[in-house]
């Protein structure tokens, strides 16, 4: 065995990394919510408008605002690479292979901080109706109110009113 104080070093340095790694989950952007109101199809009318029918749907989205990193995760991940990297090879192997490990250990340092600084959740409501000409149409809104699946409700100039 060549040097039992290197290796330890190398398996730490991997368990490391593979730590995190394992915490980054898949990066996506959230579904952006359409403002208050809105309509579905985008075609809206003009002018003033009446039109009746009922609540056919209710549901909640759910957003989620992009975290931010301070970029410590990356100062760390990239420290902790260049670490792993400078335990391979030999030469100008080893400079690579330290480069190499530096920006993967960064990327996944940011990831990491990313995931633990996540944003509180948006919530915002989309209202379908059933016209009575046979149309339909959806609202996205801030909060539905006292509106349930069923109720009849009277639409003028593209906001809900809850029929008595």
């Amino acid at each position: 065995m060549r040097n039992p104080s290197r290796l330890l070093s190398v398996v730490s340095s991997v368990v490391v990394v593979a730590g995190l790694a394992a915490c980054a989950a898949p990066m996506s952007q959230p579904t952006p919510v359409s403002n208050y109101p809105a309509t579905y199809p985008a075609q809206q009318p003009q002018g003033n408008y009446i039109e009746y029918g009922r609540v056919s749907n209710v549901e909640t989205l759910r957003t989620q605002d992009p975290a931010r990193t301070s970029g410590v995760g990356a100062i760390l991940g990239g420290v902790a690479g260049a670490a792993v990297g400078s335990q391979i090879g030999g030469g100008s192997g080893r400079t690579a292979a330290t480069v190499i490990g530096a920006v993967g250990g960064a990327v996944a340092g940011n990831a990491v901080e990313r995931n633990r600084n996540t944003q509180p959740v948006n919530e915002s409501y989309r209202v379908s109706v059933q016209l009575d000409n046979g149309g339909s149409r959806a609202y996205d809104v801030p909060s539905y109110g006292d509106l349930r699946v069923g109720d009849r409700v009277k639409i003028e100039n593209n906001q809900l009113y809850r029929m008595r």
